[in-house]
């Protein structure tokens, strides 16, 4: 019996001596190891800003494909404890919104990742689709948010090519191909049609924020989902938003003073260009006139968009 005491006794001596060489090295090493290795909480930040959609040669606008890496990064990092969306963005593709939002969530679920969302400037139409991905949304008082409604716009030159003398000479197949035509004079079904399109859209939209938001929406329905946009209180108010807060005041308050909170870039090319996920660049990477063109045409239509919430 005495024989075993004193082996157990060993044993548990050895493992003492273990445990504090590994508590040694640890601190040893502590100083020099990256902070999400010391055991500080990090929450991954990525930055949602733009127009979603809008895509140039030379300034790939906020899609999927521009932004799926940033997000797979942030979901998988490791122990990471939430993972925070900073967004600022007048909407734009309701396609390219919807892929966005349910990319996020389908992250969030894999990896058992809290979402907490922070607006910006604007957080409107597609850009609150987005917002809408998060488990909480926070705002600035004075961040706009809100827009869920369906917009479409066009110019008609009917009227100005009989004065210049212009003649429109349009080959089709299919009855309703050269539907909407800014060169021809506007047909009343053709509207009809695209007004059929976006009611389609606009429920979708409306479900969406049902679902994300459910209880906490308040107001009726006729002014939620009317196309208007509030202001950060009065959002908080309608239950678009959860709650006044910075990201990082935010974060520090419920994860501690040392939070951690790397941002995941984009990956970049040449000239500093984000590169999208499926590449539809030049092969030599380079600028072509053309692509001038097409990018001063993209500012301005992005411009417009910006403008609408007085930006």
């Amino acid at each position: 019996m005495l024989s075993e005491d004193r082996n157990l006794m060993s044993d548990q001596n050895r493992s003492d001596h273990w445990q504090q060489l590994l508590a040694s090295a640890r601190n040893a090493l502590r100083p020099i190891l990256p902070k999400r290795l010391r055991g500080v909480p990090v929450v991954p930040v990525v930055r949602l800003a733009g127009v979603i959609g809008f895509s140039t040669p030379l300034k790939p606008g906020l899609t999927l494909a521009t932004i799926a890496r940033p997000l797979e990064r942030a979901f998988n990092m490791r122990n990471a404890r939430a993972v925070a969306l900073l967004i600022n963005s007048p909407g734009g593709s309701p396609v390219q919104s919807h892929l966005i939002y349910t990319r996020i969530r389908q992250l969030a679920n894999e990896n058992a990742r809290a979402v907490i969302v922070f607006a910006e400037d604007v957080a409107a139409s597609g850009g609150y689709m987005i917002a809408c991905a998060g488990d909480e949304i926070f705002c600035d008082p004075s961040s706009i948010l809100g827009s869920i409604g369906v917009i479409g716009g066009s110019f008609g030159f009917p009227k100005l090519m009989e004065k210049l003398g212009v003649e429109r000479r349009l080959y089709i197949s299919g009855e309703h191909k050269a539907m909407l035509d800014p060169f021809l004079p506007e047909n009343p079904e053709d509207v009809e049609r695209l007004k059929a399109l976006q009611r389609d859209i606009h429920q979708d939209f409306i479900d969406l924020v049902k679902r994300s938001r459910g209880a906490r929406l308040k107001g009726p329905e006729k002014t939620l989902f009317s196309g208007e946009y509030w202001t950060g209180g009065k959002a908080i108010e309608l239950g678009l938003a959860d709650g006044i807060g910075d990201l990082r005041a935010t974060l520090r308050a419920r994860f501690g003073e040392d939070v951690v909170t790397p941002l995941m870039a984009p990956v970049r090319g040449w000239f500093g260009r984000v590169q999208p996920g499926v590449d539809t660049m030049l092969l030599a990477g380079l600028p072509r006139a053309a692509d001038f063109a097409e990018e001063a045409i993209s500012a301005l239509e992005a411009r417009a968009l910006w403008a609408r919430y007085g930006l």
